[in-house]
């Protein structure tokens, strides 16, 4: 009786795992990709719930501020605190001012606030519109001929592209405060040349690089969020799993599309 032998098993399991595992990536990208495009057909149709999308603002940005400006303040002190180490042996103190401001302006401001916001805000809406799919009631909105897309999604959307590059201002602004605290008051350097440091080498193109990619990284978790709690099934444990989904899918986009918008930029 003839039987594979055990290496020919142990590659087709493996085979079959990382087809299934791309089969699922493709499939929930098309799922997302679909809800997109509906988003952006219902966004330019009137009526345009301006109520809504203001709401949703605040839920996003307004609260998200404490936790982001927390966040940027450190992040930048503890930049300062590295980059002025690393510098220390080239006798270059007096760029750590610079190195604060480019980071948190291209890099740091832009990606902390989008993952912030996405376990976050994205954590609240998925789990918000996931509770209302398990208790039927997008299902009583389509009943009642409004589109949920257009009622629950697309202000979310239009909230998350406005409000995550303003809040990834202030949070450049704080961090490059932050920065500015450890490197005059704890590293003794020059208040004044570090000032014109920051500001040398900064350039209007660092500012608005990194505030595109915080507008495409809001437009991405408010979509993901969203389409998970549209998807949510069997129950509160459903909710669960689209909530923790939703947190984990939009980080991953967060991070990922960082690297194909920063290619864009520079190129």
């Amino acid at each position: 009786m003839n039987q594979s032998p055990p290496k020919t098993n142990a590659f087709m399991g493996f085979a079959t795992t990382v087809g299934a595992v791309i089969l699922g990536v493709v499939t929930e990208v098309g799922a997302i990709s679909r809800y997109f495009f509906q988003a952006v057909r219902e966004g330019i149709r009137p009526p345009f719930r301006v109520r809504d999308i203001l709401r949703q603002m605040e839920a996003l940005g307004v609260n998200s501020m404490p936790v982001v400006l927390i966040t940027a303040i450190f992040t930048g002190m503890v930049l300062a605190l590295q980059s002025f180490t690393g510098f220390k042996r080239f006798n270059a103190e007096s760029l750590v001012g610079t190195v604060v401001a480019l980071s948190m302006t291209r890099e740091l401001g832009p990606v902390l606030t989008g993952l912030i916001c996405s376990g976050r805000a994205g954590a609240s809406i998925a789990a918000e519109l996931g509770t209302m799919k398990v208790t039927e009631q997008i299902d009583a909105l389509v009943t009642m001929g409004v589109s949920p897309v257009k009622y629950l999604m697309v202000p979310r959307i239009i909230a998350g592209v406005i409000m995550l590059p303003v809040l990834t201002v202030f949070s450049d602004v704080v961090g490059i405060g932050g920065g500015y605290l450890v490197g005059v008051h704890v590293l003794d350097a020059n208040p004044t040349v570090y000032i014109k440091r920051t500001f040398d080498y900064l350039e209007i193109s660092d500012v608005t690089g990194g505030l595109m990619k915080a507008a495409v990284f809001g437009g991405l978790l408010a979509l993901i969020s969203s389409y998970k709690g549209f998807v949510t099934e069997g129950g509160a444990e459903g909710v669960g799993r689209a909530t923790t989904g939703a947190v984990v899918l939009s980080s991953m986009a967060v991070l990922i599309s960082n690297y194909f918008l920063t290619s864009m930029i520079s190129g």
